[in-house]
């Protein structure tokens, strides 16, 4: 049922409305909500396979039509965060519903006649066994066998270490065309837009032909999993379970779901807290614990997992939610990768282990650790990774790789090496390091005290004052020299980066906000209230704050085309959704007590919901009106940032 594809003018006068449907272990399902493919992410099935495989397109459209015609779509809608549409042909109108088995890298497609007597519908898989993220080509990788066994037909591709993709039909009445073909000139609209090759070949086995009597429904299967776990999906029993999951975790998110908008976001939410895929030696090392490894997917449709993604959206996602006992998973399973005093920044897809050039993720990590301990009472974890964390620390202090050190000279922490970017703002194009920001940067610095003061009360807690006041001493010493060296005097703001390559670097950036947001502000009161004026000023929009103000020269009002340029904008103006977070936080300690007030800032992402990722938040918008939402199009510290202020205080949106 496929309808009339959209123009290139018609897409960029509107916004595209893509669906996604996740499985709890790094796969999904993805596409456009009312035409064809348009992103070589799309498919129904990217299969989240073991290292050193990684996440893999294998089923990446069907092909549908009803009596022999096209059909036309009348309605979408989300029940309980799965797509569901409904087309008409004719007399006939049928309701489609994707979902994927938690779990599992299968995809269940099922087709219910609502209308009519009865309909023929006629479905032509086609497949793509392409590694997730790499660029299309108008040339096949694989040649593919399909061979019939029983009720399910499996496909495989020739010299080939990929697991087949098994097929399976389940209708009263279904009959199978063997007619294998190529198919040409497939073409991705926003690969092009954006740089990338975007004419594909794809593989087709043949065609499936059902029919549908009225009130009736059928499904069909893609799945990479064993054929014993294919034959022994029931699609009703199986959406049954999956509808069942959702309704509890609304259930445990309690006050988090209790208006539309917060339910629509605590679903989101769990679209990226999985399980990772391969990492079997971290598995077993943590067996006798009982633990199972979990992380968080920093973005739909290519990021990975990432640390500093990780920790920031930790909150929003987990504790907001009530998912607690993944939070502690979370937290366990990072801290089981610390090496010389950092998490890894992210685990590249297919790789068991992580790169570790950040300066801000470890430090997000205390953060973390602190919302935890403070919402759950689970006191004993603290304890538990106390030693790791006063490691952490001190590995700081005596310097660590990436030139990631303590000044001696006034207590602050320097980070910074050639060609690498440590630091969330990290666009890199080749060898181009667009904000290096080498020196020391705002956030890292109003991080790193407050990770100090978050472990010199654990130390306290743990009867170690010595140690306690050891970091009471450093975070006194940094706190002095912030204020000393941060403040602009003329701008009445914080420049953004001291001790710079290029000196003091006065450009108005929303990295300031966190010396007045996190739990221990680095910055003096008498402070707060110029440095908040001119990031509402400069940085505020209704769906988040600018990378960059407006005045600067560098700023880029809209982040659109081949990859250099759209690097060159992504913190350079381009808005980021998840900074609406620590913007509330700083709002409402200055303007205390005005928790009502402040939902006025998040009310824009409640008309989002229903637009580019639809039931989720993008990752970042156009510096400029309309803030068109660009990048991913579900992005986790988007979703936590505004599910979590959202949900303090209890209010919700109104």
């Amino acid at each position: 049922m496929n309808p009339t594809p959209i123009t290139d003018a018609q897409r960029r006068s509107s916004i595209s409305r893509e669906w996604l449907v996740t499985n709890g272990i790094g796969g999904y399902a993805s596409g456009l909500l009312d035409g064809p493919n348009t992103r070589s992410y799309h498919g129904l099935l990217i299969a989240a396979l073991h290292a050193p495989i990684g996440r893999m397109v294998m089923w990446s459209h069907l092909s549908e039509r009803v009596d022999a015609h096209e059909s036309q779509l009348v309605g979408f809608r989300l029940e309980l965060g799965l797509p569901v549409w409904r087309f008409r042909c004719g007399a006939a109108e049928i309701e489609r519903r994707i979902f994927l088995p938690y779990l599992q890298n299968t995809v269940v497609i099922t087709y219910q006649l609502v209308a009519g007597d009865r309909a023929t519908l006629e479905l032509e898989p086609a497949l793509d066994f392409r590694k997730h993220g790499h660029a299309v080509s108008r040339t096949l990788a694989h040649t593919y066998t399909c061979r019939a066994a029983g009720a399910i037909h499996e496909i495989a591709a020739a010299e080939s270490t990929l697991p087949a993709l098994r097929l399976r039909v389940c209708a009263p009445s279904c009959q199978f065309a063997d007619k294998p073909r190529l198919i040409d000139a497939v073409r991705y609209p926003e690969e092009r837009d954006r740089g990338y090759p975007d004419a594909s070949q794809l593989w087709s086995p043949g065609t499936f032909r059902l029919l549908l009597a009225a009130g009736e429904t059928v499904a069909v299967i893609g799945s990479t999993e064993l054929v014993a776990t294919v034959q022994s999906v029931s699609p009703p029993d199986a959406l049954r379970l999956e509808q069942e999951r959702r309704r509890a975790l609304l259930g445990q998110a309690g006050a988090a779901a209790r208006d539309e908008f917060g339910a629509q976001l605590v679903l989101a939410a769990d679209q990226f807290l999985i399980r990772p895929i391969g990492r079997a030696e971290h598995d077993r090392a943590q067996a006798a614990e009982e633990i199972t490894a979990r992380t968080v997917i920093a973005g739909y449709h290519w990021f990975t997992d990432w640390g500093r993604d990780t920790m920031i959206s930790f909150e929003g996602l987990t504790l907001t939610t009530g998912r607690f006992a993944e939070a502690r998973q979370i937290l366990l399973t990072f801290a089981s990768y610390v090496r010389d005093g950092l998490i890894p920044n992210l685990f590249p897809d297919g790789d068991t282990e992580g790169l570790y050039h950040t300066a801000d993720a470890t430090l997000w990590f205390f953060h973390a650790v602190s919302r935890y301990v403070g919402a759950s009472g689970d006191t004993g974890l603290a304890r538990e990774l106390l030693p790791t964390l006063s490691e952490i620390a001190d590995a700081h202090l005596r310097g660590t790789k990436f030139n990631i050190h303590v000044d001696p000279a006034d207590g602050l922490l320097v980070q910074g090496e050639d060609g690498y970017q440590l630091t969330w703002m990290d666009a890199k194009v080749d060898s181009w390091v667009v904000t290096p920001r080498r020196g020391k940067a705002v956030e890292i610095n109003a991080l790193w005290y407050n990770a100090l003061r978050l472990l010199a009360g654990w130390m306290r807690d743990a009867n170690n004052p010595e140690a306690a006041a050891r970091y009471e001493e450093h975070a006194a010493r940094a706190r002095r020299s912030f204020n000393e060296r941060f403040w602009s005097e003329e701008g009445g703001y914080l420049y953004d980066v001291v001790d710079g390559e290029t000196g003091d670097d006065p450009a108005c950036r929303p990295n300031q906000v966190f010396a007045i947001s996190l739990d221990h502000p680095v910055l003096d009161e008498h402070r707060w209230a110029s440095v908040l004026h001119v990031v509402e000023r400069e940085l505020l929009t209704p769906v988040g704050l600018r990378s960059l103000s407006p005045r600067h020269p560098d700023y880029k009002a809209s982040y659109f085309g081949d990859l250099r340029t759209r690097d060159a904008a992504y913190h350079q103006g381009t808005v980021w959704g998840w900074l609406i977070g620590p913007f509330v936080d700083a709002w409402l300690k200055v303007h205390r007590g005005r928790v009502a007030e402040s939902r006025q800032f998040l009310r824009a992402f409640a008309q989002h919901l229903s637009e580019a990722g639809v039931g989720s938040i993008s990752e970042i918008f156009d510096a400029d009106e309309p803030h068109a939402p660009r990048g991913c199009i579900a992005q986790a510290w988007s979703v936590a940032e505004v599910l979590r202020c959202c949900c303090a205080g209890g209010d919700g949106i109104r």
